[in-house]
């Protein structure tokens, strides 16, 4: 299905990917920096070890959360290439504009997304 948003809906959503893009690449880049350059980055006492390795571990679960959410955003920027930009993967209807605007990753409506809720429910039991 092709989309049947507005170019300048679509031009704003892109925007919005490449600035959300751009913190994110920022963010990793800043928070890597601040780990590695610790002045006492070596050594010390059990207690800087452990805390070092919590800092790192923490550093790795946001790496993480980070990378999926850059996942998304490229995945977005392919369906505006596409053409596919603004429908839901799991109803093939449109995303709500508001939705789209609020979260512009996003790859389903509101219903879709209380869909896949449902399903992930159902088989969590």
């Amino acid at each position: 299905m092709v989309t049947t948003l507005p170019k300048e809906m679509i031009e704003q959503c892109r925007k919005k990917l490449l600035e959300v893009k751009s913190e994110i690449l920022n963010r990793v880049r800043e928070s890597r920096m601040d780990l590695y350059n610790q002045d006492d980055y070596k050594g010390g006492d059990e207690g800087d070890q452990t805390m070092r390795a919590l800092a790192e571990s923490e550093f790795l679960s946001m790496h993480e959360r980070l990378r999926q959410q850059l996942m998304e955003i490229e995945t977005a920027l392919s369906r505006i290439e596409r053409g596919t930009y603004g429908i839901c993967e799991e109803t093939e209807e449109p995303i709500e504009r508001e939705r789209l605007l609020a979260i512009p990753w996003t790859r389903l409506s509101i219903e879709g997304a209380e869909i896949r809720e449902a399903v992930r429910r159902r088989y969590a039991r």
